[in-house]
């Protein structure tokens, strides 16, 4: 018996990094899975590896209309809602203030924080229709600590973090509890992306970055997608029932012990392009 046997979840950004694994684990505890993504090709392969519990649709979460038809694509398909999972996320460089340019912000919020906002005003009607229903949003680490990444993504991960706040406290009474999940220094593409390199082309070079992310935290071996997947089902399921408006950070220790500062920071993702520019 799993522990998200009947329930129906959408994990958007799902067809990469923490995003798939989350959707592959969901289905791996009973779930009905939506995985929502803008890579057809992906969420296809998703698709056919899981089987019938995962249905792909494509989606840009910054697109209001795009997102409403997300939702009710999980109503049409599996019949309710009982899930929905806010990953879909935009990096950004670690420049100075003085480097950032309108368009970025514009750019980052729009996935980050806009995109959250679209998929909770969505979901929540269907949810406290029912009188159940669990919304997490993975923000960052560079959301509650200054100095580890670059300054618009992590202004765009704390508001985030407020907002699911907010949401919780207004819709909590109602059945429908709201959280957050931080994670540390987690090996996937998005790393490999802001050095350079798009898709798929990403997640293919992650064995050759990977020993890097053992050095950022006390706890010393690299953060994989499985510890934000299972902190998620943790979220999701019956077990967490008593808990909303909390932020989970799955980070090694990173956020409260760390090391790094916006030097070290720099030097970490000098090094991460380094290695892309040789494996390309």
């Amino acid at each position: 018996m799993g522990q998200l046997d009947g329930k129906v979840a959408i994990v958007t950004g799902a067809t990469s990094g923490i995003g798939e694994r989350i959707a592959e684990v969901f289905v791996g505890e009973g779930a009905h899975v939506v995985a929502a993504g803008r890579r057809e090709e992906e969420g296809r392969a998703l698709e056919k590896r899981c089987g019938p519990a995962v249905s792909f649709v494509r989606t840009d979460v910054t697109d209001e209309a795009s997102v409403k038809a997300m939702v009710q694509h999980a109503v049409t398909r599996f019949g309710r809602l009982d899930c929905l999972v806010n990953n879909a996320g935009s990096g950004s460089p670690m420049v100075s203030i003085t480097e950032v340019t309108g368009e970025h912000f514009s750019s980052v919020f729009a996935t980050n924080v806009r995109g959250v906002m679209f998929g909770m005003k969505h979901a929540v009607p269907l949810m406290t229709a029912q009188g159940s229903g669990s919304i997490i949003t993975i923000a960052s680490a560079a959301g509650l600590r200054a100095g580890i990444s670059g300054h618009i993504y992590s202004a765009s991960k704390a508001a985030v973090i407020h907002l699911s706040r907010c949401v919780a406290a207004e819709i909590s009474g109602k059945g429908v509890r709201v959280n957050t999940i931080s994670p540390g220094g987690i090996v996937t593409g998005i790393f490999a992306k802001a050095a350079g390199l798009d898709g798929a082309k990403a997640d293919r070079v992650l064995d050759m970055i990977s020993d890097l992310f053992a050095t950022v935290q006390p706890i010393s071996r690299p953060g994989v997608t499985n510890d934000i997947a299972h902190a998620a089902v943790f979220l999701a399921s019956d077990a967490a029932s008593f808990i909303t408006g909390q932020e989970l950070t799955v980070d090694g220790g990173l956020v409260p012990l760390g090391k790094y500062g916006w030097d070290e920071s720099l030097e970490f993702r000098a090094e991460i392009a380094r290695r892309v520019r040789q494996a390309s």
